[in-house]
């Protein structure tokens, strides 16, 4: 049996400007640049197309990264999308953190809601220069134990709500 992956190394997204998301992840967020890649072809299919990958670390040794690779930029890729679609959620050591992240953003011009609670966690969100929806979480104290208890019922949670779309799609109507 594979044991299991470890962790996230990085997560990877494409930038507008370089050094506009540096600004942004490096000055505002505080966190700090801890590489950057550049190359005058893709990995793999070594088609030129000049780029930049930068690596931002988190207080966890894991990374936060970036392309910006200006000659394969489509109109539309950077609009801001729906959480629901894709964003990123970072962790805040708690509740007075998170309210302390969130005055930071909001004093220094990113617009920032919440929190929203979430039972387990609480929650504010924001966006990027990128258009990439991001949040700050804080686990409450009984983090673990919800999680626990919730993971007894996820299964049959996910079949039922399988089986609710595809009742919905036999009858053409939405879930």
């Amino acid at each position: 049996m594979t044991t299991p992956l470890k962790g996230i190394h990085h997560s990877a997204y494409r930038c507008r400007d370089a050094e506009e998301t540096r600004a942004f992840y490096e000055d505002v967020l505080g966190l700090p640049l801890a590489a950057v890649v550049q190359e005058e072809r893709e990995p793999g299919s070594r088609l030129p197309n000049p780029f930049v990958h930068l690596f931002f670390r988190m207080g966890d040794g894991k990374f936060i990264a970036f392309f910006d690779a200006p000659n394969t930029v489509k109109e539309g890729d950077f609009a801001l999308v729906h959480g629901f679609d894709r964003h990123v959620a970072f962790e805040a050591e708690d509740e007075a953190r998170l309210l302390e992240w969130q005055a930071k953003l909001n004093a220094a011009g990113v617009p920032c809601f919440g929190p929203i609670d979430h039972g387990f966690v609480k929650s504010v969100y924001f966006a990027d220069p990128n258009g990439l929806p991001l949040e700050i979480t804080a686990r409450v104290a009984s983090h673990d134990a919800i999680l626990a208890e919730d993971a007894k019922t996820a299964h049959a949670i996910i079949k039922a709500w399988t089986e609710r779309k595809a009742a919905a799609r036999a009858e053409g109507r939405a879930a």
